[in-house]
């Protein structure tokens, strides 16, 4: 017995099940060809969001309909450690148990953090289980694993060892809250309302002042000197000379360069060389004293004075009043600035001064953008983020791959002496002891002597080998599940990492396997709400998925996101997506109820359901062709919406009218037959996108074996089909809705069999006539050579259509009733014509006005037409 309803959640969780037990999404290597995706690894304490459900849904769809090709279908999923946002939650929890981290061993903080992950990691992929996803769960990889870390430490050392790492004391993106270093690409410029501080800075030796403007009064703790442009004829006098800073009372020099844009401001520029990278450079070129102010936390150090210990935003508000109070603050105005904000932590960065590891990128990244944007091995879809790839990749920095967190792959250079350079770099303590014996020719050095770097690595420099090391490929080039699997297909991601993770796993894939690491990136949208605000907590705008699945299920949710969500564009987000979503699998579950509860009987074929079978057998090849297309240009939510309308519109709405038995009358077994195995295939072209509905409608069908199931059967074929069938139907389609209105305008009840004429101008085929006839219910079709008297009509491009109307309405009521219409449409047409022909109107009124003029009198015009050629008919 089918069920009336559709119950999703039961459905849902029992084939998922049905799935996992028979191994369906399990690969290993074979003869077949791979298909292979690895997942964007989310963060492993993450949970799920509307974004994840996006990316994760187009990854299914893929997955699965290469599983239906026949390709041996292997999605690869996992976690990220994310070092900075997990080290910050166990920091935090730690902190609300009252423990330091700094009072902890890093063995200590570590346990913790482990014991975090272990609590909460792995919740995410649970959750893509309800979604749907037919990852290899026996795949699932987490990036601190320990042969994933080993592939991290082994591309440390050879790049080191290739002169590629390099440690560098330079100006670097500081996170204080987190206590950490940042690549320039994890810094988000924010506008942000501020104030322009003018502040008098007395010349040494005189009663004179120069005026300099800063946004950040806090740091002239740290000015080092002023600086002007040589050439500045106002302050040619000060050559020499030295200005002294406010409050801390400190002597500087006045220095000339360059730099200065003399028109900007006063002209006068304070230095600050620990605190600004421009200001960095004067230092260095001008030999000018570095003076750090700041904590790691921000806070001032002993260099602030009375401010030592202070916030740095509380010294800021503090300073300015002291500086007004000693009347070394001229004015502050209004001033919109562009702040640097952490992604991970949204803390306001600070420029600092530090040792850092980097990756020189300026022979690596030249493989990378020659594949994308010459040879094209690599295709963005798309195509227009090639631009911004490029604009990277060709002014790419050298990358800072050192972060000053204890969550993460440890640096593998261990130090053996006093000097910055006494250091060695290895990948184990055993190999690192020996060489640093060789190096210190000292035998007797011992492993108590050496002190690993406490920094750890950057976890994009872990994630840039996902696609090698999730087959053992850094490890183990040779083995058979990487020379099988690599280079993977396809990569679904969002352009916000199209820097971070995409371009540096393309530089990878070259750099360790002279090869891409991917044929194809699709980048997906942002998910915004219906008001385009990007979707987030703080906002709470941002939907649950889980409840949305549990309301919507989770095949309605994803046809709800798909079918908005072409690449690269943002998706609108609206709930109602879903509901239509949920409304389209009642739709096909109702469809399949309607065939199923026919009862077939041993009767002849009527020509009405053998033309309905070669008509929908063309439409549905049509129709593949279309989403094949679709597919091959990464057009995933065109090819939901050309299934969509097939089931929809020419499946449910047309074929199952067309073949639908009379009231209490059986269907014959050859088009019940037809119309089951037709299902079967709108099911397969359905199942990537609604796994669970097709799978369980599948099943209901008849008994089948695992072998059986839906989510490994074939997907169909494209084979020849009669195009013509598919252009004279849409014909066919105007032909029968005439006639539906022109029942439904003069009432002539549908259970009426009625005549229809044809003056067949167009030429256009018979083919259709059992169809016309079984829709419209008609009495008889005949072919005339001219107009019929005494009957209403109406056109289909040059044919004329007539319907006797003789007993059936009221003609003289009809005459009238048209008449008046004609008069009323006559004087409309009049009024029209008398504003075209006034020529003030038409040169003073602009021109989308004179074109809605225009409609109005070619629709006038044409309704008179038709108006005439009825009263013609009926007198």
């Amino acid at each position: 017995m089918i069920p009336a309803q559709y119950n999703a959640q039961d459905v849902e969780q029992k084939w998922y099940a049905y799935w996992m037990q028979h191994d369906f999404f399990t690969s290993k290597p074979d003869h077949r060809t791979p298909y292979t995706i690895v997942i964007p690894p989310p963060n492993v304490t993450g949970v799920l969001h509307m974004g994840h459900m996006l990316n994760n849904t187009i990854q299914d769809v893929l997955i699965r309909r290469a599983r239906l090709k026949g390709f041996n279908a292997c999605w690869v999923p996992g976690t990220d450690h994310a070092s900075i946002a997990t080290e910050a939650k166990v920091v935090a929890k730690l902190k609300s148990e009252g423990i330091q981290k700094n009072d902890l061993t890093r063995e200590e903080f570590l346990k913790h953090a482990w014991d975090w992950t272990h609590k909460y990691g792995g919740t995410i992929l649970e959750q893509l289980k309800q979604l749907g996803c037919s990852c290899d769960w026996s795949r699932t990889k987490f990036t601190m694993d320990p042969d994933m870390s080993a592939s991290v430490i082994r591309s440390f050392v050879d790049l080191y060892r290739k002169g590629l790492i390099y440690r560098g004391y330079r100006m670097v993106n500081w996170d204080p809250e987190a206590k950490t270093t940042l690549s320039d690409e994890e810094v988000i410029y924010e506008e942000r309302q501020g104030k322009l501080y003018h502040l008098r800075y007395a010349i040494e030796g005189s009663q004179e002042f120069v005026t300099i403007a800063t946004t950040r009064p806090e740091t002239i703790l740290g000015d080092t000197a002023i600086c002007i442009h040589p050439e500045d004829e106002r302050y040619q006098h000060l050559r020499g000379k030295k200005a002294i800073v406010p409050i801390c009372n400190r002597v500087i020099p006045i220095i000339f360069d360059a730099y200065v844009d003399p028109e900007f401001g006063t002209g006068c520029l304070k230095v600050t060389p620990a605190h600004d990278v421009n200001d960095k450079e004067l230092g260095e070129r001008h030999n000018l004293e570095i003076i750090d102010i700041f904590n790691e936390d921000a806070s001032l150090n002993s260099f602030g004075l009375h401010y030592a210990g202070k916030d740095r935003f509380e010294v800021r508000e503090a300073i300015a009043i002291e500086l007004e109070a000693i009347g070394a603050l001229v004015k502050t105005e209004n001033h919109l600035n562009k702040v640097g904000t952490s992604e991970r932590t949204k803390a306001v960065i600070e420029p600092r001064l530090s040792d850092q590891w980097f990756l020189r990128m300026d022979e690596l990244v030249k493989p990378a953008i020659k594949a994308v944007l010459e040879t094209e091995e690599v295709k963005l879809y798309p195509s227009r983020f090639n631009n911004t790839y490029r604009h990277w990749l060709e002014n790419i920095r050298d990358w800072n791959i050192s972060r000053q967190l204890w969550w993460g792959q440890q640096i593998p250079a261990y130090y053996y002496g006093d000097g910055k350079e006494d250091f060695v770099v290895a990948e184990t303590k055993e190999e690192a002891l020996a060489l640093a014996q060789e190096r210190t020719g000292n035998s007797a050095l011992t492993f108590d002597q050496l002190t690993q770097d406490a920094d750890a690595l950057d976890t994009w420099f872990s994630s840039w080998l996902w696609p090698m090391a999730v087959f053992g490929g850094i490890m183990d080039p040779e083995n058979k599940d990487y020379k099988y699997y690599y280079p993977t297909n396809d990569l679904v991601t969002g352009p916000d990492i199209l820097f971070f993770w995409v371009a540096r796993m393309i530089i990878a894939g070259y750099e360790y396997a002279d090869a891409k690491p991917f044929t194809n990136v699709y980048l997906t949208g942002l998910v915004r709400d219906k008001q385009g605000r990007k979707m987030s907590k703080s906002l709470g705008n941002s939907p649950e998925p889980l409840e949305l699945i549990e309301r919507f299920g989770a095949d309605g949710v994803r046809v709800g996101l798909l079918l908005s969500a072409s690449a690269g564009n943002d998706i609108l987000f609206d709930e109602e997506l879903c509901q239509q979503g949920k409304a389209f699998a009642n739709k096909i579950w109702n469809a399949f109820r309607l065939i199923k509860g026919w009862e077939v009987a041993a009767i002849p074929q009527p020509e009405s359901s053998r033309v309905a079978i070669a008509w929908y057998e063309a439409k549905w090849q049509h129709t593949l062709v279309e989403i094949e297309d679709n597919f091959d240009k990464y057009r995933i939510s065109d090819a939901l919406m050309a299934i969509y309308k097939l089931f929809w519109d020419d499946f449910c709405s047309w074929f199952l009218e067309m073949i639908k038995p009379g009231y209490q009358q059986p269907i014959d077994q050859v088009t019940f037959d037809k119309a089951i195995a037709l299902l079967e295939t709108n099911l397969k072209l359905l199942h990537p996108f609604m796994p669970f509905l097709t799978e369980e409608i599948w099943q209901y069908i008849k008994t089948r074996t695992p072998e059986e199931a839906l989510i490994i059967a074939q997907w169909p074929t494209s084979v020849a089909y009669d195009a013509s069938l598919v252009d004279d139907f849409e014909f066919t389609k105007e032909v029968i809705s005439g006639i539906r209105t022109l029942r439904k305008d003069k009432n002539i009840p549908f259970k009426e069999g009625i005549e229809l004429k044809v003056v067949n101008k167009e030429g256009s085929t018979s083919f259709f006539d059992s169809i016309v006839a079984k829709l419209t219910n008609l009495s008889s079709l005949t072919y005339v050579n001219e107009k019929v008297d005494g009957a209403l009509s109406y056109r289909v491009k040059s044919n004329e259509y007539f319907i006797p109307v003789t007993g059936a309405i009221d003609v003289a009521a009809e005459i009238e009733k048209l008449t008046a219409e004609l008069a009323y449409t006559q004087g409309f047409l009049k009024s029209v014509q008398a504003k075209l022909s006034n020529e003030k109107f038409v040169s003073g009124a602009p021109e989308k006005v004179i074109e809605m003029e225009r409609k109005k009198e070619a629709d006038a015009l044409a309704k008179i037409a038709m108006l005439e050629a009825s009263l013609t008919g009926l007198k």
